[in-house]
């Protein structure tokens, strides 16, 4: 059973005015009982000496903020997306097949799609051209676009990569990008059918990439340990960053485009002023050593992170602290997060084959009253948000250890022609 966390009641603690008095132990007998009825009253029992019930404490709070809609998808989950104007869920799994939910708070979620998309699992998938279709990258080397009223295949590309598809993102309304585990970055049009740009700037899998629409720049990240920033009115590589000895994980923008967070894998989030991308300008070790495999931007102060201890954690900005655990999804590494079209619900998927939709109002309650300096979330640097950025260009590669990829397998395909991929879209 997940488990909603808050510090007004984690883990219980009891007040000292509950404590019982100290015996000697061969009279003690400390019992902790757990106890979840229907009508959503937690009661806790503790210390029950000589038959005795010395302390009972019981804790109300709503049914809302002890569950969350729950859907068993049967099989370890890869990528999650909603919706963008429907309560509706779209799944990639590790079988290959891609499964699309639709959920509301009167009923349970019921599965409207279940599709074979890919011979190996389904890493990424994308809701584009307004959420009629459904876009998948598979570790075969294909992307799909499987039509979300029939289940039928629009179009699909078999060579759309050298290597396995890890990542896909949604840019502007015609155009998205796919990163593959050799690090290479594609952007493809829907307006010319065509992939119109290639990024080949990373040594190891894209991890995450984000989008900066003002200034039409891709960021990424990657296994090999940098950030990479893509310029695309001038389709180059605009700059990337120095390795920073760790695989970055995720990457969100914040402070209205001023910094750049990167989730790593020993759980260190690194700071980048934006226009300074070479080198990070602050780090925030607070929820290391759990890796950080996922981030949503909650606002332009506040994310939420995924780590691998399957906890969901709410993270201040510029102030950097933990403002609070807000759930725990599992014991298992959390693989992904995102927000529902209006931004109530909140997806969750870990290596429990779950996929968990809390309810955001619920398990965020108490964390409005968290007061933040805002003269402190202001950084000393105060970089302008220029939309060209006078950087050092050089996206030379350097050598690099062995990482750990986190993917299942990798076939050798032959690229092929691209440019008919989008003709049914």
């Amino acid at each position: 059973m997940h488990t909603l966390l808050n510090p007004s009641f984690a883990a219980f603690p009891l007040s000292a005015s509950s404590t019982p008095p100290l015996r000697p132990p061969w009279l003690r007998l400390s019992l902790l009982c757990l106890s979840l009825f229907a009508g959503g009253v937690l009661v806790i029992a503790v210390h029950l000496s000589s038959l005795q019930l010395t302390s009972l404490l019981s804790i109300q709070f709503t049914r809302e903020n002890q569950m969350a809609m729950e859907i068993n998808l049967g099989k370890l989950a890869f990528d999650i997306d909603f919706h963008p104007s429907d309560n509706l869920v779209a799944a990639g799994l590790i079988t290959g097949h891609l499964h699309l939910y639709r959920f509301s708070v009167d009923s349970e979620p019921v599965r409207l799609l279940e599709v074979n998309a890919h011979s190996e699992s389904c890493r990424a998938a994308r809701f584009i051209n307004g959420g009629r279709a459904v876009l998948t990258g598979s570790p075969d080397c294909s992307i799909l676009a499987t039509d979300v009223e029939t289940g039928a295949t629009i179009a699909r590309l078999d060579n759309a990569h050298e290597a396995a598809v890890n990542r896909l993102i949604n840019l502007t309304e015609s155009t998205v990008a796919s990163g593959d585990d050799d690090g290479c970055i594609k952007v493809w049009d829907t307006r010319e059918r065509s992939c119109c740009n290639t990024f080949d700037v990373h040594e190891d899998y894209i991890s995450d990439m984000t989008f900066a629409s003002d200034a039409m720049k891709l960021l990424a990240t990657s296994g090999d340990g940098t950030l990479s920033v893509c310029n695309l009115r001038r389709n180059k590589v605009q700059v990337q960053s120095e390795f920073s000895e760790d695989e970055l994980l995720s990457v969100v923008i914040m402070k209205n485009g001023r910094k750049v967070v990167c989730g790593s894998q020993t759980g260190v989030l690194l700071l980048y002023s934006w226009g300074c991308f070479k080198d990070c300008s602050d780090r925030f070790v607070d929820l290391s050593p759990n890796s950080i495999d996922t981030m949503l931007k909650l606002d332009e102060d506040r994310i939420i992170t995924g780590s691998e201890n399957g906890i969901i954690n709410l993270v201040g900005i510029l102030p950097n602290r933990i403002l609070q655990p807000i759930a725990e999804h599992s014991e298992y590494p959390v693989e992904c997060l995102a927000f529902s079209h209006d931004r109530k619900f909140l997806g969750s998927i870990a290596h429990d084959q779950m996929l968990k939709l809390w309810d955001l109002d619920n398990i965020l309650q108490g964390s409005g009253n968290l007061q933040r300096n805002r003269d402190g979330a202001r950084d000393s640097d105060d970089d302008d948000d220029d939309d060209e950025m006078d950087v050092d260009t050089d996206s030379s590669k350097f050598n690099k250890g062995t990482k750990t990829k986190r993917k299942l397998g990798n076939n050798e395909h032959a690229l092929g022609s691209s440019n008919d991929f989008f003709a049914d879209l």
